[in-house]
Order: C-alpha cells, then structure tokens, then sequence
C-alpha cells in the first residue's frame, strides 16, 4: 500500500505541475485585459446635444443599404469593397448585418446534422470572409493579422451599429461623383473619406497597393477599433433591422469560428450557461481547456528537450572512434527525429487555441506570438539538424563509394563536406529567424537593418574571421595537408583531426592544439605523411629516429650497424608490430663533434599517438641492441709472447673453425692487428644473423667459452696483464 501510493505521487504531481504551468501562463495572457475590464465597461458621457437622434431609417443612405441588403442574401460571391465610401461602407455593413444574424440563428438554434445546416453555415464563413477583406489590416503584425482582422470586423460592425443609430445629422456618404466635389472643395484632395463625427475612415490609398482604386476601411481604423468598441460597448443598442447586438459576445463566448460546434450546442443550456461564465474576453471552458492543452503541450516539449540533450552526453558520444565513425550520421538522424514532432505539436495545439477554443484579444496575441517563436525556433533548430545529418549521410555515402570502410576517408570527407552542410543549414535558419521578425510584426526596414549588423560586425572586428574563412576555403581546396596526416604546423608536431572553415586541429603529443586557418595558411607546414606517396593513398606518417653513437666504432662495426639495421626494417617481424614499415632508409651522419649518429626513416599508417609512440619505443629499444650487438661484433684474442711462429699461423684457420659451429655467425676476418705489451693481439671479425637480442649474446657466450677451448688444445696461452712497481728512496727523508 506505502509503494503504491509513493509510485503514485511523482505520476500525479507532474501533469498537475503542467497544468499549473499552464494556468499561470493563461493568467499572464489574460491578466491585462482584466484589467482593462473596469474601464472598458464604464459609460462614456454622453455629449450635451439637445438635437434628437435621427433613427438609421431617416438616413439618406437607408434605401441604398436595403438594396445591397437584398442583393446580398441572394449573391455570396460578389465583391465587399467598391470604388466608393459609400459602396463599401454599405455593402460591409449590409454584409455584417446578414452574418451576424444567422450566427445567432445557428449558434442559438437546435443543433442538427443536416446538409441544408452545414451548407448555411458554409455560405455564413463566406460571407463573413468577403467582409474582412473590406479592411486594410496591414498594420497587424503578419502572424495575428487573419486572427485580428476577423474580431476587428465585428467590432467595427458593433461601432457602425452605434454610429449609424446615434447621428444627430444627416449622413451623407459619398458615392463616386460625390468624392469627387467633395475633393473641389478641398484645399488638398485626398482620396480618403471619414464618417462625420467618427475616427471611422475609407481610404483607397493603400501603401502595399499604391494602384488601387477600391475603398477600403484604413489601417489606422483598424488598428485603433478595438478602443472604440471599448467606449460603446456599455451603451445599449438600439434596436433597428440591421443591428447584431450579441455578435461579439457570441463570438468571443464560444468555442468554434462564426457557429458553435454540434458537440458544444447538445451541452445543456445550464453547462454552457456555467462554461460561459466570464473571464475578461474569455470563459472559464477556455480558460481550463487552454490551460490543460498548454500543460499537455509543455509536458511533451519538455520530454522532447530532454531526448535531444540526452543525446549530447557523454555516453551518446560513444561513435567518436575509428570503428564506429560510421554510426554518426544515426545519431544526426535521431537528432532529427526527436525535433521533428515538435513542429506538428506547436502548429496543432495553436489551432486548438485559436479555431477550436477560439481564444480572442490580447489572450490570443500572446498565445500565438509565443507558439510562433517556438514553432520558427524549433523550424531552425530542425533545418540545421537537418542539413548535418544530410551531410552525415552524404559524407558516408561518398566515402564507401571511393575507399570502402576507411574512418580516415570518412573523416577527409567529413572534414570538406560538414562545414557547408552546417553554414546552409544556419543560413536557412537565419532567414527563418528574419521571417519571425516579420511575422511579429518588426518593419521590413527593421530586418534589413538587422541584416547589415553581420555585414557591419565583419567590417569592423570580424576580419579576422573573414581571414580564416578564405584561408579555409584554400586549405581545402590545396590540400597541403588532410586528416589523418602526421604534420608539422607551425612548431606544433602531431596528427590532423579536423580542418574547419575558421580552425583546424593538431592532435599533439601532450595536448588538442586549435591553429586558426589564416595562421595554418601563412605557417610552414612539414607533412611527414606525403613523402613521396600519393595524397590519393591512406594517410601515412613519417618516424624519424637519431641515434648518437657515443663509443668509436671501426668501419667494419660501422658497415655491420648499417647491414643490421637495413635487416631489421626489412624483416620486422622480429619486433612483433602490428603495422607495416614501408619506404624504410638508414644512414649515418658525422657530427661536429667527431662522433657519428644513426638515421633511421620509415614510413607507418598510424592514426594515434599511443600506436605512434608505441612503433618508435619498439624501434628505439631494438636499435639500442644493434649498437650493442656492434660493439660485440669484433673480439680481440691476445696470445702470449711465447706463441711459436707455427701456432700463429694457424690461430686464423681455428677461429675460422670456431665460428663455423654456430650457423647463426659468420667469419668476415681473423688478422694480427697489434703487438702489445704484453701478447700479439688478433682481431676476429664476425657477422651475426640472430633475430633477437638474445639469441646474439648465448651464441657470443658459447663463442667465447668455444675460443678459450680451442687455444687451450693447442697449447696457446693467453697471458696475463702484468705490472712493474718502482720504489725510489727520497735523499730528503734520509
């Protein structure tokens, strides 16, 4: 019982903190508008006139406005907007009227399914439709604009309700002849048209259509009806035929567009009656189902978040190495996978607030701001992913159609190919970022200005980055060096791991050195990796050791280093490498100092340095036995002075003899080389053909033991070293 309700409590707590997260999200978003409530609701004062209100039936345009009336409830397809105040004035308002009233037939009526029902609310939303587009609503930001004109229609139709129905004079619109006198009698002819009394004005000067000729209702009376619906909304309406008295609050209190939904009108009337309830411009169904849609939402997102960091940490980073490179592009297409959902999720849960909740004001301009930022957001994210993982793909795809399975092919080919996949991908999330702007509503001036910042920030302490980019482009394009290669760049000795647009790398021997390109382009670059080897081959790198030789050594030891080392390089099994030497050269050179050094050069494919250090530990530790093999290569065999003439004579045929028992030497010479102090010193040479150290020094040992052996069958006898001690008296001590 105690474990169910402890593995209950994080499953309940979490949807319960979304759904929190999206009723603070909703009170921030509605929280101005009721503010604004008190105010919107207070009675303006009434003007002081005594002069009575003409009704909209004594109005001059009245008959006019009942023939467009009727043509109207005939043709759904003609035009809204006409070459006058007074047809556009007329036919909006008649237009309105028509919508309004079957809104509320459809919306308060009996809820059915037939096809006459959905065919009258389908000619309602065309109407509706024809009667915005009678509004110049350029001065709405792109991304709330359909939304705002929609509800700006309405309430202008609720201000001309008021207008028309609150004149204390004749109101004489005029028709195409009339703006014309009206223009004669004009200081400056405008092609513009306000309702006496009104901040209500036609115009056909449109800035986006500087050819028009219709009249349309301006953008500034779009932009500020919302504050003069505030000032009549309070004010009863006065009855008359073409007045749509709950037209906004219907629209605004209920979900749907124009009409209700079927679901939402089979409610009983006391539901709908306690759903209706008014928060601001919204109702608490509203209010609760956007916040239980925007705690859903956040939930998923944030689960979506998570996915994607969980993919940068350490343990997803396991493809690093050479034998799972290949794996890479998986994880760039995982990446795209998870941002991907997010893009329906956003477009999806907006809709359900705006068309489906119909969420109105200032509520529904936060929502949608907020869901586009995240929608264009997530659209950049996901174009760059994107375009990685194509270049992943393409990168791959590239690298088995030319080499196979080679990670250093594959890396070359990364190398040229990522760095443009990732600049389009971030060029096309840029303009996604300027179309937000636009979206929001910043003026096109605005953007360009933002556009000219990069352009102003190169020109003006980016340079160096231009540098490196050029630089960049003409590393590639040269190729002094590629990945893989063992180079020295600069001063800085290691293996190229990446060549960027603006840095390459230089995996060094104690340290991962970035080098910018513009540095790299001017620095002289020494590639151990292309001695005379094509760049089409696999990446090689070049092991050069010196080794000095400190102890003299004859010409014969000399030719013996020389002969042993070039055996060595040839047959490396001996050494027990896992990679090939290739090109291997060997040579001495003479320092100033008068001893001599061994040059040793060969060519490995390695892509590391613990493998690199590892070759030339193994090379060193077995030139180091060569030397001392060398130096065991003579052997000086001194004979008394008592040795007979015969016997010297055939010391050269015994040692020939001696060496000869063991297959794995060779006799190169036996000669008297000195008369010493003491014996007449021979010098033997021998060459040797072991392949390990080891194996040299037992068969030296059993030389050895071999030669002391056979002089002593012959009676030759190897003296003794002696030494003459003087002693001379001192007459001063007498």
């Amino acid at each position: 019982m105690i474990r169910s309700q402890g593995l209950a409590g994080p499953l309940f707590r979490r949807p319960v903190r979304f759904l929190l997260v999206g009723l603070v999200t909703l009170v921030l978003s509605i929280g101005p508008a009721l503010l604004d409530l008190p105010a919107s609701q207070a009675s303006p004062a009434q003007p002081s006139n005594s002069a009575p209100l003409i009704p909209i039936e004594d109005q001059p345009f009245y008959p006019q406005l009942v023939t467009s009336s009727e043509t109207w409830s005939d043709v759904v397809l003609d035009q809204v907007v006409g070459d006058s105040p007074r047809s556009t004035l007329l036919n909006f308002y008649a237009v309105m009227a028509d919508v309004g009233l079957r809104a509320d037939r459809l919306g308060h009526g009996a809820s059915t399914r037939d096809v006459s029902r959905q065919e009258q609310i389908d000619d309602t939303n065309l109407l509706f439709g024809l009667a915005v587009k009678a509004l110049d609503a350029s001065s709405i930001p792109k991304s709330v604009r359909e939304d705002m004109a929609d509800e700006a229609a309405i309430q202008l139709k609720h201000v001309l309700d008021y207008v028309l129905t609150h004149s204390r004079q004749p109101i004489d619109i005029p028709d195409v002849e009339g703006m014309k006198q009206l223009n004669d009698r004009r200081s400056t002819p405008t092609n513009s048209w306000r309702i006496p009394g009104t901040a209500v004005t036609l115009t056909s000067d449109l800035e986006d259509d500087p050819e028009n000729e219709s009249f349309y209702f301006s953008a500034s009376t779009v932009s500020s009806i919302r504050s003069m619906y505030d000032e009549i909304r309070a004010i009863p309406q006065i009855q008359q035929p073409f007045a749509t008295p709950r037209f906004y609050s219907d629209f605004i209190y209920t979900p749907g567009y124009l009409v209700p939904p079927d679901w939402y009108l089979a409610l009983p009337g006391s539901w709908r009656g306690f759903f209706e309830w008014p928060i601001g411009d919204q109702t608490l169904f509203q209010v609760l189902c956007a916040a239980l849609l925007i705690g859903v939402y956040g939930f998923i997102y944030l689960r979506l978040l998570r996915m994607l960091f969980s993919t940068y940490s350490p343990g997803a980073r396991r493809f690093e190495n050479d034998q799972q490179i290949f794996q890479l592009d998986s994880l760039a297409w995982k990446r795209v996978l998870i941002v991907l959902p997010a893009l329906p999720l956003t477009y999806v849960t907006e809709q359900l607030i705006d068309n489906i909740l119909n969420f109105t004001g200032l509520p529904l301009v936060v929502a949608i701001y907020s869901f586009y930022v995240i929608w264009y957001f997530s659209a950049s994210v996901l174009v760059f992913f994107l375009f990685e993982a194509v270049g992943r793909s393409s990168s791959e795809f590239l690298a088995r159609v030319r080499g196979g399975e080679s990670p250093i092919q594959l890396r070359r080919i990364t190398s040229l190919v990522m760095p443009i996949s990732r600049a389009v991908g971030a060029l096309v999330s840029v303009v996604l970022i300027y179309r937000l702007l636009l979206l929001l509503g910043l003026p096109s001036s605005t953007v360009l200005a933002f556009s000219a910042v990069p352009g102003l920030a190169i020109g003006l302490g980016a340079s160096k980055l231009l540098g490196n980019l050029f630089a960049g482009l003409s590393i590639q394009t040269d190729r002094p060096l590629r990945v893989g290669e063992f180079c020295e760049v600069g001063g800085n000795l290691g293996f190229v791991t990446k060549i960027g647009l603006r840095s390459m790398e230089l995996q060094t021997l104690e340290s991962r050195v970035t080098i910018p390109n513009s540095v790299a382009d001017e620095a002289t670059i020494v590639n151990y990796s292309r001695r005379g080897v094509s760049w089409e081959r696999q990446p090689m790198q070049g092991l050069e050791l010196r080794l000095p030789i400190s102890d003299p050594l004859s010409p014969f030891q000399l030719e013996e280093l020389m002969r042993q080392a070039r055996r060595l390089l040839a047959t490396p099994q001996s050494l027990q490498l896992a990679v090939e030497l290739r090109e291997p050269l060997v040579s001495l050179e003479s320092l100033e100092d008068g001893t001599n050094q061994l040059i040793v050069f060969v060519m490995v494919e390695l892509h590391g340095w613990a493998p690199f250090l590892k070759v030339r530990e193994t090379l060193l530790l077995a030139l180091e036995e060569l030397l001392e093999r060398v130096s065991l290569s003579e052997v000086v065999v001194g004979v008394a002075y008592s040795t007979t003439p015969q016997q010297l004579e055939r010391i050269p045929e015994l040692m020939r003899a001696v060496i000869a028992e063991d297959p794995q030497l060779g006799f190169e010479a036996c000669r008297l080389v000195r008369i010493s102090a003491f014996s007449y010193d021979h010098e033997l040479e021998i060459r040797s053909s072991h392949d390990t150290h080891d194996a040299f020094e037992n068969s030296v040992h059993r030389l050895n033991r071999r030669i002391l052996e056979v002089l002593a069958q012959h009676q030759i006898e190897i003296p003794f070293p002696t030494q003459t001690l003087e002693l001379h008296s001192n007459p001063l001590n007498q």
